[in-house]
């Protein structure tokens, strides 16, 4: 009998055929299927033999933190963090203000630098101590994901804006007019936008941060590359260079209500630094809640695995 031009024979696969076949059969499986969640949609997805363990879900309130040192010694890292961050990212900015000829300061470029390369290296210093976040809206949505308890994240936003108002203030004192002239690095929607362009800019650009911070410390990422955890500030650094690039011209880029929050209260002048304030408060937020959303519910899909 002839199919197409060929004997039914010749459609058996040899003995070597089987093996490649099988060969990559087996690669898909490792590759994929060991670590996928295939199932139909609208059930649980299963839960295949793991290499990896799933964090428990944090208590919503834990009370007997406060009695633990690591718990205070995580808010004191954060301030410190925050302090550091605003110091180096502000005094960058008001480095470039100082330079007579734009291009001979470091720029855009330079500023997004600096804003990313601080958040790398103090991620990466801190990550085991407070878990890194020197970001309000980061902590907020790892609140919202059950990662951290209310009591330790309303602690980590506070001590995160007091560092901020502490860093902001020593680039003032070392150069107070010129700070004020220039506007102390504060947040403000830029001419030419409107409010609605500012907020969707910052809620963008927290979405993406926020959910590099998801992805990029995941369990089951760190499982299967082994040098993830040693390497995870470095997207989320990144990601807030590549933020900053595109939302600086938009609104010198928030992304993080202690970063605007600490430059406004330093800098305290109604007309530039609080009139578009709560816009660097709810995007962000909104940002992260969306970002925590999206992880927990579409890309992990945690809610709907059948536990074991």
């Amino acid at each position: 009998m002839q199919v197409a031009g060929r004997s039914e024979r010749n459609c058996v696969p040899s003995k070597g055929e089987t093996n490649m076949n099988q060969d990559k059969d087996d690669d898909i499986a490792l590759g994929t299927n060991k670590y996928g969640d295939r199932s139909a949609l609208g059930t649980h997805a299963p839960v295949p033999e793991k290499d990896y363990t799933e964090p428990s879900v944090t208590p919503f309130f834990d009370g007997s933190e406060f009695r633990r040192w690591s718990f205070w010694r995580a808010g004191i890292a954060e301030f410190i963090a925050t302090l550091l961050f605003l110091y180096i990212t502000i005094q960058t900015v008001m480095g470039h203000k100082r330079s007579a000829d734009p291009c001979l300061g470091v720029g855009i470029q330079g500023i997004a630098w600096a804003f990313g390369g601080m958040i790398f290296a103090l991620v990466y210093c801190t990550a085991g101590i407070s878990g890194g976040h020197i970001n309000p809206a980061v902590t907020f949505g790892l609140f919202l994901a059950r990662k951290v308890s209310l009591n330790r994240a309303l602690f980590y936003m506070i001590m995160q804006c007091l560092g901020a108002m502490c860093g902001a203030e020593i680039v003032k004192g070392f150069q107070p007019n010129f700070y004020q002239e220039q506007g102390g690095g504060s947040n403000s929607v830029a001419h030419g936008y409107t409010k609605g362009d500012g907020l969707g800019a910052e809620i963008v650009g927290t979405f993406v941060l926020v959910y590099t911070v998801f992805s990029a410390t995941d369990a089951k990422r760190n499982a299967r590359d082994s040098h993830v955890p040693v390497l995870a500030p470095l997207p989320i650094g990144f990601a807030v260079f590549l933020v900053h690039l595109a939302t600086i011209p938009i609104t010198g880029t928030g992304i993080n209500p202690a970063r605007s929050l600490g430059a406004a209260v330093v800098f305290n002048k109604q007309n530039n630094a609080w009139a578009d304030h709560w816009i660097f408060w709810i995007g962000p937020m909104l940002g992260a809640a969306l970002a925590a959303a999206y992880h927990t519910l579409v890309i992990r899909a945690l809610p709907f695995r059948k536990r074991v």
